[in-house]
């Protein structure tokens, strides 16, 4: 009996050497639209859809494989009497089915995707032939992923696909399809219909959540030992966050801290260090060279560096990762890193290296608590980051140093934990306040981090000031100019402090907390 395999893929990494082989077991192939081009590019015997529908692609290919003639060799029992329905019809069963589904959420995670682009990688006919198959299991094979393509192959080519094998490819493609159809949903719920004229998408939160999640690493505890742990990625959202390339296995307090450190240092535009320890930024800076902005952040609070997490948003190059060999660091992050560098650092041979993959991060924060969860949007505000749209409300006005440096400041402030104060100077935190009960109380933990370095520094604050004694106890320790959002019903006392005591402020309008 002739076996035959449709071919229906999206992504086409692996397709030719795959086909080439089930062609070389006496498979003979069907193939939709670009998928039969390829296999014929590739010298490969192949029968496009059409051939079996009698219909061409339609309506721009949004219509190919949903026919008769393709469910029905898909879907029917090896019984006689289904056997003999589809020989009366003269079709032909169908005994494997490979398909991939258009890349709808590598779609969505773009930030310039429109609804309209969004709808048109909605895959219609690709889901209907994986259930189709995954229904039929007993008599069909189901692929809906190249990493199955070796087995599936040598399989066929040796004693074919048992029945527990076929049982298998049948749940991943059900489970494929249920966490594609729910990326569908979800993408859907959190957008409002555009206005007229506007294809762009505004974004909302919608009444349901379905978080669907797949664990990746067990580890031997939580932030405790008392407590189990473990890390998990949101399903269908493609691959991992982080490659690790050396070190010991990540535990959950360095996947946290890793978290803070990466966000930190990927939100600044020119070379940028964050040290991290605890979730808070112990120094971060930014200058022309990497080397430069790690020597400057850990300038900023060298006891506290030690044990800590770096990440940093460049290439990271051998200069950079002979300072970074000096410390005892947990953990080192970077997008790259130069073989040099790498191999400097591989010589600590507990030193966690991590390289960001690259892969989209999601939108929303989302956070446990007693009887559920709390979601909302990340803290990504774009417009209070820019002077330019601050207003300045003290009597003396910020020279450009300052300027730079309180625009600095407030954007290091959205990555440090409420009450949040930071202290800086030339692109660089010199002291921070973070985690305090009490406002004032982080004004002066940033000062005594800072000591004589925040003689003529900036501050930014992620909330107003309430009463006065911030700003006082600010110009006690030397600070000149101030940032902080404005909006207390005592800002106008606040103000007259700041001109009494010959200090700069300016107002963003704009709240960071971060708890």
């Amino acid at each position: 009996m002739t076996f035959l395999a449709l071919i229906s893929v999206s992504d086409k990494s692996g397709l030719t050497s795959f086909a080439q082989r089930l062609h070389n077991a006496g498979v003979e192939l069907i193939a939709s639209g670009g998928t039969a081009g390829a296999l014929a590019d590739a010298g490969l015997p192949v029968t496009p859809t059409e051939a079996l529908t009698g219909f061409p692609d339609l309506l721009d290919g949004r219509v190919k494989t949903l026919h008769p003639a393709i469910h029905g060799g898909i879907l029917a029992r090896r019984t006689p009497e289904h056997l003999a329905e589809l020989a009366r019809h003269g079709l032909p069963t169908i005994d494997l089915v490979v398909v991939n589904l258009y890349p709808f959420q590598r779609t969505v995670a773009a930030q310039d995707v429109t609804l309209a682009d969004a709808v048109e990688q909605i895959d219609i006919g690709g889901v209907a032939l994986l259930r189709a198959a995954a229904k039929n299991f007993e008599s069909v094979a189901v692929v809906c992923e190249p990493s199955d393509y070796d087995r599936v192959a040598r399989a066929i080519a040796e004693d074919g696909l048992d029945a527990g094998t076929r049982k298998e490819l049948a749940q991943k493609a059900f489970r494929h399809t249920a966490e594609y159809d729910a990326a569908i949903a979800d993408y859907l719920a959190f957008q409002k219909p555009p206005a007229a004229g506007s294809s762009a998408a505004e974004p909302g939160l919608p009444a349901r959540i379905d978080l669907r999640l797949e664990r990746v690493q067990a580890m031997r505890y939580g932030e405790n030992p008392h407590q189990q742990g473990a890390l998990y990625r949101f399903a269908g959202d493609g691959g991992a966050a982080f490659e690790q390339l050396h070190g010991q296995e990540m535990s959950y307090n360095n996947w946290l801290d890793l978290d803070g450190s990466w966000q930190a240092a990927q939100d600044f535009d020119a070379p940028t260090a964050a040290i991290i320890k605890h979730s808070n930024p112990c120094g971060l800076a930014s200058a022309d060279t990497l080397a430069a902005a790690y020597e400057s952040a850990l300038a900023s609070d060298p006891l506290s560096a030690f044990g800590g997490i770096v990440a940093v948003n460049r290439r990271l190059d051998v200069a950079t990762a002979e300072r970074m060999s000096r410390l005892f660091i947990e953990i080192v992050a970077a997008p790259s890193f130069d073989e040099d560098a790498l191999a400097l650092l591989r010589r600590k041979s507990n030193l966690r290296i991590m390289r960001g993959t690259g892969a989209a991060g999601r939108s929303l924060s989302i956070r446990s608590v007693y009887g559920g969860a709390l979601v909302q949007e990340q803290d990504s505000s774009r417009e209070d980051l820019d002077p330019a749209n601050w207003r300045v409300v003290s009597e003396r006005q910020p020279r450009e140093e300052q300027l730079a440096d309180l625009a600095f400041a407030w954007r290091v402030c959205r990555h440090v934990k409420s009450n949040a104060i930071v202290y800086a100077k030339g692109r660089s935190t010199v002291g921070v306040g973070a985690g305090q009960m009490s406002r004032v109380d982080s004004v002066m933990l940033a000062g005594h981090k800072a000591g004589e370095r925040s003689k003529g520094a900036v501050m930014a604050s992620d909330a107003f000031f309430p009463f006065a004694d911030g700003i006082e106890a600010a110009a006690a320790h030397g600070i000149a100019a101030i940032v902080q959002p404005g909006g207390s019903i005592r800002d106008e006392e606040v103000i007259a402090a700041v001109d009494r005591l010959g200090l700069v402020m300016a107002f963003t309008g704009t709240r960071h907390f971060r708890h």
